[in-house]
């Protein structure tokens, strides 16, 4: 069972799965705005589920800490599109943009 830790030298300190450069906030992404389950989720970064279930618990035991995250790094604006796999850039959209 992984632990979920913040440290200054990684990821800005944004608490993060202990032993990896996955944050918190890279799986609550996931599962809430991207509506993955979090056994796929589990799976596409290689982690134990329960791993995933922790970082989840982590976001609603510690929603102050979250919430001043989340404004000092905003998501990005919807028009930009955010890579998750290789599958996603071998699908992108090359259509020219409208002006």
């Amino acid at each position: 069972m992984t632990e979920i830790v913040s440290t200054d030298d990684t990821l800005g300190g944004a608490p993060r799965i202990k032993g990896r450069r996955i944050g918190v906030h890279h799986i609550t992404t996931r599962v809430f705005d991207g509506d993955v389950p979090p056994e796929q989720v589990a799976a596409e970064y290689d982690l134990e589920l329960a791993d995933v279930y922790r970082a989840l618990t982590y976001y609603y035991d510690h929603p102050e800490e979250i919430r001043k995250l989340q404004e000092r790094h905003p998501s990005p604006p919807d028009d930009v599109r955010v890579f998750q796999s290789p599958e996603d850039f071998e699908q992108r959209d090359t259509s020219p943009k409208e002006a």
